[in-house]
């Protein structure tokens, strides 16, 4: 059986980027197609993907145009002639790894089966809370808007290529179904459960000192909220992260003096920021998922949550954390002041995330492929 893989661009590394890391374990002789490769961007990632990925990659014409790691958001105009351009046949299975940025599905399946991991249809053509805020400038917005319009069309017309969707939570299978009118079958996202959590299953956590919040720092996720919260409350708070689309210098413009930026982690550094925190504040609007909010848990963190999207699907409210309903500090603040009051024990928040781990995302992967061909 010869199967395939298939990412939009691969120049940041995130929650989508972990599950092509999964499927790239599952099926290590899977060539990896993608429009863009520049790992340059990976950070502490990038030693262990470039011996996993490098050798297998398949790129683009974008790999040659100048700038194109500064153009991901204008050439997804292009992406269908990209996804076009690879030749996939003699394959019998193809994966795409589809992260609501371009459009992996246009590509020619050529007699092959086509599955379709979708992390969400893309955000900015149905109304949903986007990465970047180039938008509220209202000439860009106006042209943007227009070029959309073109754009829904094709992405539905693209999405009926696909032979099976996989959902990575139910948010997204409700989105799948209203945008594409497809069933979807839901496999979550492979979350790590450390070995070092075993700690906090036998004995107490040490008395946490700080609030932790982080990840990918785009302006959907709202760390801002948290910020503010934080700011309010006098709270000291870690946020960690590489900044995306400067948002970095917009989060530092109003942090208060107990507000600690500590940058990009390694996943042993993130675990132990998450054990030795109070608790994990994920303010992320309409979130697809939230793979890092199940990190908390898997480290024993509880989490603080807007009560939105995918984190409703993995936060249990008032037993492995607290959802608030408003997505502003002055809700965020009062969320975690009842977190404050409750006794969560980092064996709920655990066994709560072993759901989500890595070993039953490979078996149902596994099964699916199996059922499939």
């Amino acid at each position: 059986m010869k199967i395939a893989l298939v990412h939009d661009y691969l120049k940041e590394y995130g929650g989508a980027e972990s599950v092509l890391e999964a499927l790239s374990d599952i099926f290590p002789n899977a060539p990896i197609y993608t429009t863009l490769y520049h790992p340059q961007n990976f950070g502490p990632h990038r030693s262990r993907l470039e011996k996993k990925w490098s050798p297998r990659l398949h790129q683009s014409f974008f790999q040659h145009l100048p700038l194109a790691p500064k153009l991901i958001s204008p050439l997804r105009l292009l992406s269908p002639l990209a996804f076009k351009s690879f030749d996939f046949r003699g394959f019998d299975l193809i994966i795409t790894s589809a992260t609501g940025a371009y459009f992996p599905n246009s590509l020619n399946k050529n007699g092959a089966k086509l599955i379709c991991y979708c992390h969400t249809p893309p955000r900015y053509l149905y109304g949903l809370p986007t990465a970047r805020r180039f938008t509220n400038n209202p000439i860009i917005h106006f042209f943007v808007s227009i070029i959309n319009h073109f754009l829904r069309p094709l992405d539905f017309k693209y999405s009926q290529n696909v032979d099976q969707y996989l959902a990575n939570s139910l948010t997204t299978a409700a989105r799948i179904k209203k945008f594409y009118r497809r069933d979807s079958l839901i496999i979550n996202p492979p979350v790590d459960i450390p070995k070092e959590a075993k700690i906090a299953i036998s004995s107490p956590k040490s008395s946490p000192q700080y609030y932790l919040t982080g990840g990918r720092l785009a302006a959907a996720k709202r760390y801002d909220i948290a910020i503010e919260a934080c700011n309010q409350l006098k709270l000291p708070l870690k946020v960690f992260g590489r900044d995306f689309a400067n948002t970095l210098s917009y989060l530092k413009s109003f942090a208060g003096p107990t507000i600690e930026f500590v940058g990009e982690v390694t996943q042993a550094e993130k675990f132990k920021l998450f054990s030795q925190a109070k608790a994990y504040i994920f303010p992320s609007d309409q979130e697809d998922f939230g793979i890092v909010s199940v990190e908390a848990q898997a480290s024993g963190c509880p989490v603080v949550g807007y009560n939105s999207g995918g984190i409703t699907e993995t936060v249990i409210d008032g037993q492995t954390g607290v959802l608030f309903d408003k997505l502003t500090p002055a809700s965020c603040a009062q969320a975690i002041q009842k977190l404050q009051k409750l006794k969560i024990t980092p064996l709920t928040c655990i066994k709560n995330a072993h759901q989500f781990s890595s070993e039953i995302f490979l078996q149902k992967i596994q099964n699916l492929v199996t059922r499939s061909l």
